[in-house]
């Protein structure tokens, strides 16, 4: 006779609250289709009314589209109520109406119109997508006259939530904390915000062929939309080992990019918790990442080329700093070498064991690999002027090809304060550049000018208990200030940079908001260094000075 399975009372709660968090997850999964279906419904209804379509076929279907919006609303009336039989019974319902919802909107497709057509049409989904749409908004857009064409199935977000506070052990942030634009300070535009203001968004849509001549995009489906003005906005895809002739013929590689990046990682670090991870890459993927998996109790080990960490930025003085505090954080760090092939758990096809170039040989049940992006530019490739590996713009982001824009990692820029050509990729030109985009577009109709884009580059990053701030160019000698002995309880420092006798940068960890304004003041003013030893010894009151 088999023994009776017996679960304490603790065993219960956890089950419960496993199981409410999956009913929660389904029941947004299932809202998300609800949002299509409208999307769909709205289109439909036009076009019934237009007589383009069978007109039973199309009333029977928007009965359907009534029906299951009403059974939702009760499931969601139900999932408020705090019986725990209920929601057991519920679950089966919200799988049910979630395999419904998407017959109906695959069945919805046949009534569609094959062409959408609209007036602003914004390619890519990301950051620059919802700022964008944020600032149509602001100027007066009408229903119906934005699309925004995704290939994720989220609403736009903020992106640099994933490699820091989505992975957190204790606290961590998920949808719809990070939609855009609370990054900025402001409004969370849910999925619901863009039906509400009558912008289309097609999610989960892949657009195979853009042919601006035609001013025509074609979805991986057949299906075309139509605009008048396009804001290219696709932002980068990651560089993969496998770019770099590294065989990937393991399991628990990891890239992050995107949401479905993230989370595959993060079921990764249940099943892997208190295992080993190897972080490929020394920039700002690499270190947020291996800080992150760190705090999740991971035993962690950063690998990378260069001499030390974030090059293209830190001098040898601050990356120094970051490493020894990772350090002495329990993050081991392995340099001037690369990946060269991994080693595969016979049993379950699961990295094993990391190989280096240099014949060191190094444990892992997880690698996440940051080594760099490439800006998506090849839907456009031949009809547009590119310059720095992306889209050349002028000051207003416009491009070669007339109504045709490029904001974020893909546009290549004039930057005013150093009078060249720049692709920059992060977060805050993205946002910025987004809104500059938009603004020409509605001043341009108006018959009115605004001024060009007079970007001053800023970076950013939080590890640990760190946070870190650079304005401006880091061009020329340098100049360190302040506390940057890693064993400090709370160290601050900064440093600038000096070229041809002016501050052309400014970096600064551990500031408070005050003193972020002050050096990006300095950024923008360029005032003259003077003498660097004078420089080095005034330090952050040197740019407290400049804010006054």
């Amino acid at each position: 006779m088999q023994p009776i399975k017996m679960f304490t009372w603790s065993q219960a709660v956890v089950k419960y609250y496993k199981y409410y968090k999956d009913l929660e997850e389904n029941m947004k999964n299932l809202n998300n289709i609800l949002e299509d279906l409208m999307t769909q419904q709205e289109d439909i209804e036009q076009r019934l009314k237009d007589k383009k379509v069978p007109e039973q076929e199309a009333r029977d279907w928007l009965e359907e589209v009534e029906k299951i919006k009403s059974d939702v609303q009760t499931i969601e009336q139900k999932v408020g109520e705090k019986k725990y039989l209920s929601r057991v019974c519920l679950g089966k319902h919200v799988d049910e109406k979630t395999t419904k919802a998407k017959e109906l909107v695959k069945k919805g497709c046949h009534y569609e119109s094959p062409e959408k057509i609209f007036k602003y049409a914004i390619l890519g989904g990301g950051v620059s997508a919802g700022y964008a749409a944020r600032e149509f908004r602001r100027q007066g857009l009408k229903r119906g006259e934005l699309a925004i064409v995704s290939r994720e199935a989220a609403a736009p977000y903020e992106r640099p939530a994933l490699s820091k506070a989505y992975l957190f052990q204790k606290r961590p942030s998920r949808l719809p904390d990070f939609h855009v634009c609370v990054g900025s300070g402001g409004q969370r535009l849910r999925r619901e915000w863009y039906r509400e203001n009558g912008i289309s968004l097609f999610l989960n849509t892949e657009i195979v062929r853009a042919d601006l001549a035609s001013k025509t995009l074609t979805t991986a489906n057949g299906r075309t939309i139509k605009y008048q003005i396009l804001i290219i906005g696709t932002g980068s895809t990651v560089l993969k080992l496998s770019d770099f002739g590294v065989e990937e013929n393991v399991k628990n590689i990891f890239y992050l990019r995107e949401i479905s990046d993230a989370d595959k990682l993060i079921e990764a670090i249940k099943t892997k918790r208190k295992g080993k991870a190897v972080i490929v890459g020394g920039g700002y993927i690499g270190l947020e990442v291996a800080a992150a998996m760190r705090i999740n109790n991971f035993d962690v080990t950063m690998v990378y080329p260069e001499k030390w960490c974030l090059p293209r930025l830190f001098t040898p003085k601050i990356a120094s700093f970051y490493e020894n505090y990772y350090d002495k954080k329990g993050v081991k760090i392995v340099k001037g070498t690369t990946v060269i092939g991994f080693n595969a758990n016979s049993s379950n096809g699961e990295v094993k064991e990391v190989r280096l170039k240099d014949g060191k040989v190094l444990q892992a049940d997880i690698v996440v690999a940051g080594v760099g992006a490439r800006p998506l530019t090849s839907l456009f490739k031949g009809q547009v002027e590119e310059e720095k590996g992306g889209i050349k713009t002028d000051g207003f982001f416009r491009t070669s090809v007339s109504d045709v824009y490029a904001v974020g990692d893909v546009a290549a820029f004039p930057l005013k304060m150093c009078n060249e050509m720049r692709r920059l990729e992060h977060v805050d030109h993205a946002r910025k550049s987004a809104e500059q985009a938009v603004r020409d577009i509605k001043a341009s109709e108006n018959g009115e000018l605004i001024e060009e884009y007079d970007y001053l580059p800023y970076f950013y990053s939080r590890v640990f208990d760190l946070s870190w701030k650079f304005y401006g160019e880091n061009v020329g000698d340098t100049v360190i200030f302040g506390d940057y002995n890693p064993l400090s309880k709370e160290p601050k420092f900064g440093t600038y940079w000096i070229h041809k006798g002016k501050i052309k940068g400014v970096f600064l960890e551990g500031g408070n908001a005050e003193e972020s304004e002050a050096i990006a003041k300095v950024a923008r003013a360029q005032p003259s260094a003077g003498n660097l030893e004078e420089l080095a010894k005034e330090g952050l009151s040197f740019a407290l000075k400049m804010r006054k």
